[in-house]
């Protein structure tokens, strides 16, 4: 059991109460701090013992409402146990391709492949958690023959991996191709080489990095999840931890909150991981929803091409009473272009309720509840 001191607000007024104390089980910690913290209580210690080898629990998430000195250091301890930088650039580990194929059917637009390493053998053994990226030093030299930087990619595989072997890591990568301004064709180096690659190549990896993005530790927390692209890639990690029969018996960890995908993409063909997400929507109806955004398909209520935040908007009431819920979380991941959009849907949803989302979205990221990572 643990002794939680509080010092809350309670009445319409605001009027400020009495220092109290509760007493809670281990297990139900996390969830006690998430309902304190939703309601403006001020946590002012956590007393307890754990049995040995237990780590000690802290909060899923900070609470916002008051300035609590002891409520930062605990939500960082949250986050205290996740892998970061086991290798560095300067000292890569060397991961081997175990798989390599296209992720888009036929008519697509573009090339966007899933590529499987193998993490094996490495000391410290290289593993990550959901939400995570790595970064990838291609072969080769630049043009000024120095060896070429390395690039982020988020990680598309469970902490599990693909295989449910804990020895595994896989991408989603597309190959960036543009025209500079001669005309002439470029493609990115790091998004060709690992497109190319064949199965049993050396590849030089690094990290994990990354907290951006990380599920919370509530089994009813709600997930919305807004992506564009090879954005998929960590809502595919959140999707499955979720969904898949074998994970859900691996972890001592079983969702059931709502979790809602919304998928921005050029044309049909270009929707990733399409058979999963579907399989998702027949197995589990009640907790799963899955809304597309195809720009070059649909339009628009304004007879436009449809983009994510076209969706936002059209289920903003939903959504926003969705965000009412201390239990919920938005992740966004995809194009940095994406954001205006979205934030300019956010924006108008919460003025015609009256409220203001330049102010409510720093408290949602002050809530540890509004996470992006764009490119």
């Amino acid at each position: 059991m643990f002794t939680v001191e509080i010092a809350g607000l309670t009445g319409a007024a605001a009027v400020r109460s009495g220092q109290r104390t509760l007493k809670v089980a281990y297990n139900k910690l996390s969830a006690l701090m998430r309902t304190l913290g939703s309601q403006g209580i001020r946590v002012l210690s956590i007393n307890g013992e754990t049995q040995a080898n237990t780590p000690e629990p802290a909060p899923a998430a900070p609470v916002t409402s008051s300035p609590a000195p002891a409520a930062k250091p605990a939500a960082k301890a949250a986050h205290a146990s996740v892998p970061v930088n086991l290798y560095k650039p300067k000292a890569p580990f060397e991961a081997t391709i175990t798989e390599n194929y296209s992720l888009l059917a036929d008519g697509a637009i573009g090339r966007v492949n899933h590529i499987t390493f193998d993490l094996s053998g490495g000391e410290p053994q290289l593993h990550y958690v959901e939400g995570q990226s790595i970064g990838v030093i291609p072969d080769g030299v630049d043009a000024n023959g120095k060896p070429h930087k390395l690039r982020l990619y988020s990680i598309a595989s469970t902490r599990h991996g693909d295989n449910m072997q804990d020895n595994t890591v896989s991408l989603c990568v597309r190959q960036l191709e543009y025209k500079n301004e001669a005309g002439e064709q470029i493609y990115g180096v790091c998004s060709t080489f690992l497109c190319d690659i064949e199965p049993g190549a050396k590849v030089k990896v690094t990290g994990p990095v990354g907290k951006e993005m990380l599920l919370p530790e509530d089994e009813e927390a709600n997930i919305i999840m807004l992506a564009t692209g090879t954005g998929i890639a960590p809502m595919r990690t959140y999707l499955r931890r979720m969904f898949e029969p074998t994970e859900r018996e691996r972890n001592n960890w079983n969702f059931r909150g709502k979790a809602w995908l919304f998928m921005g993409v050029p044309t049909t063909p270009n929707l990733l991981y399409e058979a999963d997400f579907n399989h998702y929507l027949s197995q589990y109806p009640d907790n799963f929803r899955y809304t597309k955004a195809i720009s070059r398909e649909q339009q628009n209520a304004e007879g436009g091409r449809m983009y994510i935040q076209h969706r936002v908007s059209e289920f903003a009431d939903e959504i926003f009473a969705m965000i009412e819920d201390p239990k919920t979380h938005v992740y966004m991941c995809g194009l940095r272009g994406m954001e205006p959009g979205i934030d300019e849907a956010m924006s108008t949803a919460a003025a015609a309720k009256g409220l203001d989302w330049s102010t409510m979205r720093p408290a949602l990221k002050k809530a540890d509840r509004w996470h992006v990572e764009t490119y």
